[in-house]
């Protein structure tokens, strides 16, 4: 079977997703399970774009030993030399620099002749290859390039030593016939094409970034590049879930291999899905809840007799685990500690204690404690930051009547320790609250975005609020947890103000050379 490698791009294209905004230690996280997952490139960021991105990067870098770490550089030698500082204590250091060709982009974004496109890509592959071992050059817009212009400048990108070609569908135009062609037409064309791999990046503008991949790889693509759950900006990416399980559950028709491990599927679904607060859709293939859900009559008889009949993924291949209940309030620290194990958290034994903490204390207040509360609580116990002084809630009190004015009166620890407390009217619950806390916290707050869901099942569920804000000019987005929606809700506030805290804490100048 023909072998292609997995690139993943959750932590820099999916990441440009609208109000997805994760800090170091979050990214540290999702790249560290995308390792367990198999990836075999994790592109980790952008490191020439923030001091924040290139910390992360190096710290994904000198951290991830199992795959590839790679981040993005445009063709400026700035850009090249801020990447090498960021990733060379990499296992493998790996640079990814991509640069416009079609003739939309090359006129009036780059304003170059394609002329002046071919001496600037081979230019500045030349000079990353004075740092990096691995070099992989992308033609951005390349479905919309004149195809014998991607032949002559891909060739000569590969002279001056690139190790990867792309060739991505940048706004999601093509269809699967005709971006598979475009790949067999540069295997045909391009002159020492066979010394490189050839990489597959789509975008799902029109729905058919999954299968535009599929169909590089059934023309010749040796790796397909994406996110998990397919996040992205505008539409989003091919989502490398789906791929890997087509290419999994139809390998009679494929015959291909990767190295992802099809169980870890879920849980970094799972992980991606919390930091990022893009809620996964319920009809969403292969991870979305109703994924194996059987409604019909008919269906239901179907699968009781033979789970073939509608099943063609099982729940665990993917890593998706029949028993719900996991753990209850009887259970104790050492049990606790296995669960944590076996879901793959590695905690400090003070990280344990603080999350067997907070398992007992929502055991007491809910009867079943499925594994999707186990998960919420060791993966905030995992990327918690305990060295920068934050804002901490201490009540939420919110007085309602269907005849009355909403009123929210809340304490809060400010970060250097002082107690707060203050009142404030709203046209709804959520509104009072949300006023109360800008008058408690320092700085200037414009609300964006804020949505509230369950998690897990029946009454007793925990409601998972999401914010998205703007705090003094600088866009954070915040998550939490708690039975009431109300608490969360104000949680949820709170962690995406604290979370640019942590991040001005973090913010150091991006070191370069020369």
């Amino acid at each position: 079977m023909r072998k292609i490698d997995i690139f993943d791009t959750t932590l820099r294209d999916g990441e440009q997703s609208a109000g997805i905004n994760l800090n170091t230690a979050e990214k540290l996280e999702i790249a560290k399970q995308l390792e367990r997952f198999g990836a075999n490139v994790i592109e980790a960021g952008f490191p020439a774009s923030s001091p924040g991105d290139f910390e992360a990067v190096q710290k994904i870098a000198n951290t991830v030993q199992n795959s590839i770490v790679t981040g993005l550089a445009r063709a400026v030698k700035t850009d090249i030399e801020t990447s090498w500082e960021a990733l060379k204590g990499g296992a493998e250091p790996h640079l990814h620099i991509f640069l416009a060709t079609s003739p939309i982009h090359m006129t009036y974004k780059l304003k170059k002749t394609p002329d002046q496109v071919v001496d600037i890509a081979v230019e500045s592959v030349k000079y990353a290859k004075k740092f990096f071992p691995l070099v992989q050059w992308s033609a951005e817009d390349a479905f919309r390039s004149d195809f014998d212009f991607l032949v002559r400048i891909v060739e000569q990108v590969i002279k001056a030593g690139a190790t990867t070609i792309n060739l991505p569908d940048t706004v999601g135009y093509a269809t699967p016939a005709e971006y598979g062609a475009m790949f067999k037409y540069l295997k045909e064309n391009a002159k020492g094409i066979e010394k490189v791999k050839l990489s597959a990046h789509c975008h799902d503008d029109l729905g058919m970034a999954v299968a535009n991949t599929l169909a590089a790889i059934e023309n010749g693509a040796d790796q397909v590049e994406g996110t998990i759950n397919g996040i992205g900006e505008r539409a989003g990416n091919a989502g490398l879930e789906e791929v890997a399980v087509a290419l999994h559950i139809r390998k009679d028709f494929y015959n291909i291999e990767t190295d992802v491990k099809l169980d870890e599927i879920k849980r970094i679904s799972q992980l991606v899905s919390q930091l990022t607060g893009m809620v996964v859709p319920a009809n969403k293939a292969v991870v979305g809840k109703n994924a194996f859900a059987h409604e019909s009559g008919i269906h239901q008889d179907g699968v009781l007799k033979e789970r073939s009949t509608y099943e063609i993924i099982t729940p665990e291949l993917i890593g998706e685990t029949s028993n719900r209940m996991v753990l209850g309030k009887h259970s104790g620290r050492h049990a606790f500690k296995d669960r944590a194990v076996s879901m793959g958290f590695h905690l400090s034994e003070e990280k344990i204690n603080d999350a067997f903490q907070a398992f007992k204390r929502l055991a007491d207040k809910k009867k079943e404690i499925s594994e999707e509360d186990l998960f919420v609580i060791l993966t905030d116990q995992q990327i918690q930051d305990n060295e920068t002084p934050t804002y901490e809630l201490k009540s939420v009190q919110v007085q309602y009547g269907s005849d009355s004015i909403p009123t929210a009166t809340v304490s809060v620890t400010s970060p250097d320790g002082e107690l707060l407390q203050e009142a404030s009217t709203g046209a709804g619950s959520v509104e009072a609250i949300y006023n109360t806390l800008e008058r408690l916290v320092k700085g200037k707050v414009h609300l964006l975005d804020f949505r509230v869901t369950s998690i897990g099942k029946g009454r007793d569920a925990l409601g998972e609020a999401v914010v998205n804000l703007t705090y003094n000019g600088n866009s954070s987005s915040g998550r939490d947890v708690a039975q009431d929606v109300l608490e969360a809700s104000a949680k949820a506030y709170l962690n995406a103000i604290n979370r640019q805290l942590v991040n001005e804490r973090q913010r150091t100048p991006a070191k370069t050379v020369g």
